[in-house]
């Protein structure tokens, strides 16, 4: 029986499920998920903070996919460098992208540049051992920091720098970042969100968990805690909405501990500018008013708060992907139910997007896998009149990476630093212990 092949580039959630799919839909069907770091799951293992295991059990489900026989994890390829399009149409009869929304959407205001300002993709990266991110972080010297966002993002980044450091020694965060931590002087952490606390995006377990460290006080400032006609309605038809102004609301009457570590939330203040000549020394908001329909508009009041950092969180993007079409304006690459269409509609045969790089970074594991059923769907109906690739061999990929020098990094290869990172793990008490230089990745890999 002949044999279809198809490419999954990347290897978080999105692809993952593509891939799966896939398999569902069709028997004749082969699939190569490569993947640009040694490791497999994407923002699932480099975008999550590493006090939050529960999470991660997503990651069980996701290796049940990769181990099918039919699907072949291909990491440390990087596409662009390794291969290309073409390439990648010659070995495969069609090719999907997933490569997701890693980089910090940018936050126009002046200062955002001065030393000391940073994006939340870079700091996530550093505390969750991204082998390609930073192996320090300047948390000595700043006592008081700006976290912009009110997002899902922006409690991570506020509770990873506010807990103290030994209180991740349950977790399975790498010696560098508990070191890092460990050296941090911040004891007050200010979170900024423009609108209100009807309109905020945090969810309620992430609001809750801020609270869960003895050592910090929640603090939630009462100007701009407002509730109007649109706010009540947005809590009455949502309980998700409900549970976050509850738990907004407890924090706000709630008598501080006296806690040397703070997190303070301020509500309908909007960035304006950040501070400092040199380096940050400060950040100014402007006040905000809720105009009845879960909008906002400032009233012209400036507040300034002296801090020596800043972190935007205020959105990832998808960064262009060599060979296809990009939106700028709209962050991903044009297509029509996953099928990837040039700016002027023509399609890209064989060429199929799924995940943020589709739809822009928005919605959950849940949005996810709905995308990638929509955009099988579309492949599947396409696959039979695709022009097939030239190169029937399914080691041919194997061979082309070989002749460019690539260390590929095979399922077993994983499942060796899986067991790896678990005995680390084990000798000190927890589950998991993170490897996170790429050479050492690739050499537990291989022991």
């Amino acid at each position: 029986m002949s044999t279809y092949r198809v490419a999954v580039v990347g290897a978080g959630p999105a692809g993952i499920y593509a891939a799966d799919y896939l398999t569902q839909e069709r028997d004749d069907v082969h699939v190569d998920v490569l993947e640009q770091l040694p490791a497999p799951y994407g923002l699932v293992r480099y975008g999550v903070a590493p006090d939050h295991p529960r999470i991660k059990e997503i990651i069980k489900a996701l290796g049940r996919v990769l181990a099918k026989d039919r699907i072949r994890f291909l990491g440390n390829v990087s596409y662009g460098t390794d291969l290309k399009l073409d390439d990648l149409r010659r070995l495969y009869d069609a090719v999907v992208f997933s490569t997701g929304a890693s980089v910090d959407r940018p936050l126009d205001i002046p200062g955002i540049d001065l030393p000391g300002s940073h994006g939340a993709a870079d700091f996530v990266s550093w505390y969750a051992g991204h082998p390609d991110g930073a192996r320090e972080w300047p948390l000595e010297g700043p006592t008081s920091v700006a976290v912009i966002g009110a997002g899902n993002v922006a409690l991570d980044v506020a509770r990873m720098l506010a807990k103290p450091a030994d209180e991740q020694l349950v977790t399975e965060i790498a010696a560098n970042v508990h070191a890092g931590l460990a050296a941090s002087t911040i004891r007050d952490v200010h979170v900024f969100a423009r609108r209100g606390p009807a309109q905020v995006k945090f969810t309620p377990m992430e609001l809750r968990e801020l609270s869960h460290s003895p050592e910090v006080d929640v603090i939630v400032h009462p100007e701009g805690f407002e509730i109007d006609e649109a706010s009540q309605a947005a809590i009455s038809g949502n309980k998700g909405t409900r549970l976050v102004v509850d738990t907004l609301l407890k924090y706000l009457e709630a008598e501080p501990t006296g806690a040397e570590r703070r997190i303070h939330v301020h509500l309908c203040q909007a960035p304006v500018e950040i501070l400092g000549e040199e380096r940050v020394e400060g950040i100014r908001t402007e006040t905000m008013e809720l105009q009845g329909d879960a909008t906002v508009r400032g009233i012209g009041e400036y507040v300034d708060t002296p801090v020596q950092a800043v972190y935007r969180a205020v959105g990832y993007q998808p960064s262009p992907v060599l060979d296809l079409p990009y939106d700028a304006s709209a962050g991903l690459v044009p297509n029509e139910a996953g099928r990837v269409v040039d700016l002027d509609g023509t399609a890209l045969e064989g060429t199929y997007v799924t995940g943020w790089i589709r739809r822009g970074p928005v919605g959950l594991i849940g949005h996810t896998k709905s995308d990638a059923s929509q955009v099988v769907a579309s492949l599947v109906a396409d696959l039979e009149d695709l022009p097939g690739r030239e190169e029937r061999d399914p080691d041919a990929i194997l061979a082309h990476l070989a002749e460019r020098g690539v260390t590929v990094t095979t399922w077993a290869d994983w499942e060796r630093l899986d067991a790896h990172e678990q005995a680390l793990g084990e000798a000190a008490g927890r589950l998991r212990v993170k490897v996170v230089p790429r050479e050492d990745m690739i050499a537990a890999s291989r022991s």
